[in-house]
């Protein structure tokens, strides 16, 4: 018997592993993204590509006063719109987005947010991870939103060894349950900005790592996704 510590040898194991250890740091977990409903979560969502959770919800507050539903929203000018978006980065074609997003929902849906992938990604702006996000989040459909954050962490950690968000969402899905899938995602997510940033860890830091890998001497670098 080797003297040396053996790398957790299946992406089971792992997956096991990473379930109970983030359920130990994260017994309950909030979404971080303020809404009060499936509009002004799919909103904020929109609003969070390449900008922080904080400053969406620094900047929602004053627009949602204005128009938190899509009949109000579809009022608004897109300078209006622009005005609390501004510091959000994107702002202009965020600011289109929603507009538009808002007069599909009064001419498609009767302003009702739909309830399946394919009516949501027809929305402007509205990407998989975004349909995902308001899938499980708003209507408990399972679903396992999966950004470039969860995708370097799940090859970090043994769990993909896919190329892009598709392929790391699909191997993800094998390896919990679907129930889990809602918790383990903002656990993951949550896990990656504390312990297990891009600049904080480079695959050998954290406990994490440490424990799926113990092995691992070189910094792990991912596939872009």
């Amino acid at each position: 018997m080797t003297a040396r510590v053996e790398t957790m040898r299946s992406k089971k194991q792992r997956a096991e592993y990473i379930a109970k250890k983030l359920d130990e740091l994260y017994p309950t977990i909030p979404i971080p993204l303020d809404h009060t409903d499936a509009y002004t979560l799919l909103i904020a969502v929109l609003l969070s590509a390449q900008c922080t959770d904080v400053r969406v919800n620094i900047v929602t507050p004053a627009l949602f006063a204005k128009a938190d539903n899509p009949e109000a929203m579809a009022k608004l000018s897109v300078a209006e719109i622009k005005e609390c978006v501004a510091t959000c980065g994107l702002a202009n074609s965020k600011a289109k987005n929603i507009k538009r997003l808002s007069e599909m929902l009064l001419e498609k849906y009767n302003g009702v947010v739909p309830r399946t992938f394919e009516q949501l990604e027809e929305l402007p702006g509205v990407g998989h991870k975004t349909a995902s996000v308001v899938m499980i989040h708003a209507f408990k459909i399972p679903a396992f939103p999966v950004d470039t954050h969860i995708h370097r962490l799940a090859q970090r950690w043994g769990l993909t060894k896919g190329k892009n968000v598709v392929q790391t969402e699909v191997d993800c899905k094998k390896l919990w349950p679907s129930e889990a899938w809602e918790k383990l995602h903002l656990q993951i997510i949550t896990y990656g900005r504390e312990h297990c940033s891009a600049r904080g860890c480079d695959g050998t830091k954290c406990e994490i790592c440490r424990t799926t890998y113990p092995n691992r001497k070189k910094p792990f670098i991912a596939n872009k996704a």
